[in-house]
């Protein structure tokens, strides 16, 4: 290989560094690039971005509930805005949380095992609710 040719560069696009730390930001470098290999990507920086929720199992059945409460028609599509009921999947999701609930007994903490009752409660009075 002759010293003039130049090979590839490498560039490290991970957002953390080898300690788990996150990396310092870099201004972007400009590149020439021909038009028709750029591509438009949006990207989302913290601040587009909601926090996301500690993973424990509480935060596991607000999101399940959440799902099932998009799918009986009592909130909006965050994506669409809309509101729209398919009873077949909020039936699932209800009954995926009360499979969690008999797996999980005796495993869960006194507030877990209240929330999750209200929980299954409110949802499956919304449902029978929904399908009159």
């Amino acid at each position: 290989m002759d010293e003039e040719e130049k090979g590839f560069v490498i560039k490290d696009k991970r957002s953390f560094d080898d300690q788990g730390e996150l990396k310092a930001e870099e201004p972007p470098q400009t590149e020439d690039r021909p038009p028709a290999e750029e591509k438009e990507e949006p990207e989302q920086t913290e601040g587009q971005r909601p926090p996301l929720p500690e993973a424990n199992f509480s935060s596991l059945i607000f999101s399940l509930s959440s799902s099932a409460l998009l799918h009986i028609g009592e909130i909006a599509d965050p994506q669409t805005g809309q509101t729209r009921k398919d009873l077949v999947l909020a039936k699932h999701t209800i009954d995926t949380i009360a499979m969690l609930k008999e797996k999980t007994a005796g495993n869960l903490s006194e507030d877990e095992g209240k929330f999750l009752d209200n929980i299954l409660t409110d949802l499956r009075w919304r449902y029978v609710k929904a399908t009159k």
